[in-house]
């Protein structure tokens, strides 16, 4: 089982069928499947060999799409990366995974010149959109040209070599919010499986239309590339994310499906222009990335007036661990009560076996009040990290992935995280987990945003902080917040600090960075 077969299947038996919209133009899987074939030709004419890393640093768009393929295709081991690193950041990301041939956007020349202007592994570079451009950087050539005259040589009817399920596909770089980032191996079995199993969960088809509007490079979204393809239905895609632009797609395009990151999800339905529109061919949005408020679930549910699913994962099992569908008895109980099984993490993914175990990894009982880590296994769970065995073996205990997140899970099986390990907050002996004091921050009128974390305090060991940001038109202080949380929580998790903020500083994924809230705001 291999990625390229996606493909390979969709124009096979859904030739004519729109693949991709992008500016109003439409390419179907005919097309599609020769764009990509003669893609990964341009990646062997410049010397990419089975099991070579190709990294790519692009906005969303079809080229994209097509360089997941045309890697595929080649053999090769797609390492896409974060759009908002810095120059240092991805120079180690590059080095760490030797890649030779970088793939880009040409908006990206300042930065890329900046970042082999120290010794990188790249020795060629294929711009995205340099038609017309004099700044990109020499190394390199126009993709669409190099696409185009591959097509004029009749490369779109080449077929690929077999590429073997075990072989890598995918290399993905961890956000590195703890540290130096790792990368995240996938295999063409992990991903391919993954996506299986999506079709089944989701009933994903021909006539579903996917809104890539959650960033490509990170797997919230990018697993949809094959899933959706596999179905034969249709992409597309939103640049770079703008509310009102990402509304807009939704009912334009009538789109059907979209898995999108809580902070999008927020901005979206919270926007004046959210409501009065048509969205009448929305049948699910997905929330994953991140928790999320059962207040903007509300709203969700209120502004698209269709289903909504949570969904939880990892980078290193391809995503998707849990989905909050209900089951079928489930769906009998009154609107509230279903609505309280929609917030939660959910039941396990079908391509994985999930429990959630004590210290001594014993299974805990399904009371929803003893909490312990979540560890998974199964058929899209990674092989590890690139060039790290260390890391790999301490992330793995009995062939199970300790995912490091801390939940409870209740007698229907559905579990809900209370917390990373690392963001539960200590203070006076006392645990406070950060997304209860969170949810609560959200049911306040004058809350858009909202995240909490600890500082070091001398007395309590660590003290519950709040940062936040305000609807636009409205007035609130850290007096009158705290008491709205006082009347809500035990006194001991209530924030004894507040700052209040423009915006919440997130990683390129749309997530937030609670490392950068945890020192205290000048002024």
């Amino acid at each position: 089982m291999n990625l390229w077969s996606t493909l390979e299947r969709a124009a096979r038996l859904h030739p004519r069928n729109v693949a991709v919209v992008e500016d109003g133009r439409s390419t179907d899987y005919a097309r599609l499947r020769a764009r990509c074939a003669a893609f990964a030709r341009v990646l062997r004419a410049h010397g990419v060999r089975p099991g070579e890393r190709v990294s790519i640093l692009a906005w969303n768009g079809q080229a994209f799409l097509e360089a997941y393929y045309a890697a595929a295709g080649a053999g090769a081991v797609l390492n896409p990366l974060n759009v908002r690193l810095v120059a240092r950041e991805l120079r180690e990301i590059l080095a760490d995974c030797g890649a030779r041939l970088l793939i880009a956007d040409s908006g990206f020349a300042e930065l890329l010149r900046e970042v082999v202007a120290a010794p990188t592994a790249v020795e060629h570079v294929l711009w995205i959109g340099a038609e017309g451009s004099t700044g990109a950087p020499e190394r390199g050539a126009s993709l669409e040209r190099s696409i185009a005259a591959e097509l004029e040589r009749g490369a779109g009817a080449w077929t690929p070599d077999t590429v073997a399920g075990d072989a890598l596909a995918h290399l993905y770089y961890t956000s590195g919010t703890t540290g130096r980032a790792k990368g995240v191996m996938l295999t063409h079995r992990n991903v391919s499986v993954h996506a299986l199993a999506t079709l089944f969960e989701l009933g994903l088809g021909e006539r579903d239309t996917w809104a890539h509007v959650a960033p490509m490079f990170h797997l919230a979204d990018a697993w949809a590339t094959f899933a959706i393809t596999w179905a034969g239905g249709r992409h597309v895609v939103l640049p770079r994310f703008e509310p009102v632009a990402a509304l807009e797609l939704m009912e334009r395009e009538r789109v059907t499906i979209t898995n999108l990151i809580p902070t999008m999800l927020n901005l979206m339905v919270r926007h004046p222009s959210a409501r009065g529109r048509d969205y009448r061919s929305l049948r699910l949005v997905l929330s994953g990335g991140a928790p999320i408020a059962p207040q903007v679930v509300r709203e969700i549910l209120d502004v698209f007036g269709c289903d909504y699913v949570q969904t939880y994962g990892m980078t290193e099992t391809s995503p998707y661990l849990t989905l909050s569908l209900l089951k079928d008895h489930l769906r009998a109980l009154p609107a509230e009560e279903q609505l309280a099984y929609k917030c939660k993490t959910g039941r396990p993914f079908a391509a994985v076996e999930l429990q959630v175990v004590d210290a001594e990894g014993r299974e805990i009982p399904g009371d929803e009040r003893t909490v312990g880590e979540i560890r998974v296994r199964g058929e899209t769970v990674t092989p590890g990290y690139w060039n790290r065995p260390e890391e790999t073996a301490a992330a793995f205990r009995d062939g199970w992935l300790m995912t490091g997140d801390l939940a409870v899970i209740d007698g229907e099986g559905y579990v809900t995280i209370v917390d990373r390990k690392k963001d539960m907050i200590l203070t006076g002996g006392e645990n406070v987990y950060s997304t209860e004091v969170e949810h609560v921050l959200y049911e306040h009128p004058a809350i858009l945003e909202a995240a909490v974390f600890a500082r070091p305090d001398a007395l309590w060991g660590e003290r519950v902080c709040a940062a936040v940001v305000l609807r636009l038109g409205t007035n609130a202080n850290a007096e009158e917040l705290a008491a709205f949380c006082r009347a809500r929580l035990a006194g001991y998790k209530v924030p004894r600090e507040i700052d209040f903020l423009a915006s919440l500083p997130r990683t390129g994924s749309g997530k937030i960075l609670k490392r950068a809230l945890r020192e205290p705001v000048a002024g």
